[in-house]
């Protein structure tokens, strides 16, 4: 669009001497859409249907003097970002310093000279065009940092759930443990979320849906754990459950291993926490450093019923998944030897959506199981494999 055809910007000139008014206005008027206003009540009755890209007030007026309006036009939400230049005959500093204290731009004592004011005008306005850009500009690149992000951050989640999947693919016996528990985790920490007594230290977790996504290695220690005994269709010996404990130490070496060749440190750490702490027990006689009660920390208390639950109503070749009723009674028995009391009794409100949890990884399971026995082999290549084919032709 060429300049002749932009709409102009509005200037309103308020004061309350005409001389002053026509002056400015034959000033001004070439380049901008300049509205003359004799008083300051009229100047906001104006307001109230048109805002301009800059006002001129003039300070010493009968009855609303400059101060008395920039003061209601500030307050006001639509107004308030509209930039006001003075007009006054008054030169002196305490005058000058009150108008822009009240948020004025700049301060032009009359009579002013028209080159000057067209001037003065033209800086201002620039820079608030700038100012407008450059909102928008940090705006823009919020939203895209935000984007970006948010990429990153499901990259990463993506990531991780193919290392716990990687975990379950070689433990045969607790398939969809990792997805079930980090959803049962999340239940109980959004409960937890409501009870003053975990608000000091849960903020010092930073971000909680990190937390409960880094939850889903607590278990990755087991990758180092013999095929003998990590799939074994019976009960574990002694022996054999002395190497299993060992995939709590084992995961705390593994993340530790990604913590060095990484710059991101948060979500490693409570990965750490649940890794070591998840087999911890409330009366000192867990695994693997025997903590005790609070000194436990948090995220392993907590992992440790959802853990337990899932473990108690899953299947095993060596036992049937006991009902959610069952469950329940169990980790209610463990309360104050095993699990935390103060966690248990919160876990006693929330438990029916554990049960909820269960059932419908239950019902993805039979959907799956029916795909499988309904599966029909393709008969030609996919989409995505078509252009290779079309190179390996024209080679």
């Amino acid at each position: 669009m060429n300049e002749s055809t932009e709409a102009k910007q509005k200037i309103m000139l308020v004061d309350d001497n005409i001389t002053n008014l026509t002056v400015g206005k034959h000033a001004l008027s070439e380049s901008y859409d300049v509205f003359t206003i004799p008083s300051g009540q009229k100047l906001l009755k104006v307001l109230e249907k048109t805002l301009p890209d800059l006002i001129l007030l003039d300070i010493d007026m009968p009855d609303m003097n400059g101060y008395d309006i920039i003061k209601i036009i500030k307050k006001d939400e639509n107004m308030a970002k509209i930039p006001v230049i003075f007009l006054t005959a008054q030169s002196d500093a305490t005058s000058e310093l009150e108008g822009l204290s009240l948020g004025a731009i700049d301060y032009i004592v009359k009579p002013f000279s028209p080159p000057l004011l067209l001037k003065r005008l033209e800086t201002h306005l620039l820079i608030e065009h700038q100012k407008t850009q450059l909102k928008n500009f940090n705006d823009n690149l919020q939203s895209m940092v935000e984007a970006k992000t948010r990429t990153v951050y499901e990259l990463q989640n993506a990531i991780l759930e193919t290392m716990a999947e990687l975990v379950e693919c070689r433990d045969d016996i607790t398939g969809g443990h990792i997805e079930r528990t980090k959803n049962h985790l999340s239940i109980m920490v959004n409960e937890m979320i409501k009870h003053e007594k975990y608000k000091i230290e849960m903020d010092k977790w930073g971000d909680i849906e990190l937390v409960v996504q880094s939850a889903q290695l607590h278990d990755v220690g087991k990758i180092s754990i013999s095929d003998a005994v990590l799939n074994k269709p019976g009960k574990l010996t002694d022996e054999e459950f002395v190497e299993m404990k060992k995939h709590t130490s084992f995961g705390v070496e593994i993340i530790q291993k990604i913590e060095q060749k990484s710059s991101e440190k948060e979500f490693l750490h409570h990965a750490k926490i649940f890794a070591g702490t998840h087999h911890e027990k409330w009366n000192g006689f867990g695994y693997p450093y025997g903590l005790k009660e609070t000194g436990i920390p948090l995220q392993g208390r907590a992992m440790a019923i959802a853990d337990v639950y899932d473990a108690l109503v899953s299947e095993r070749p060596y036992k049937k998944g006991f009902p959610h009723e069952k469950a329940v009674d169990i980790i209610v028995e463990g309360r104050g030897t095993q699990f935390d009391p103060d966690l248990v009794d919160l876990f006693l409100e929330i438990h029916e959506k554990f049960h909820e949890v269960d059932l419908e990884y239950k019902e993805e399971l039979k959907r799956h199981s029916e795909a499988l026995e309904n599966y029909v082999k393709p008969t030609g290549l996919p989409d995505w494999l078509l252009p290779f084919q079309g190179q390996q032709e024209g080679a």
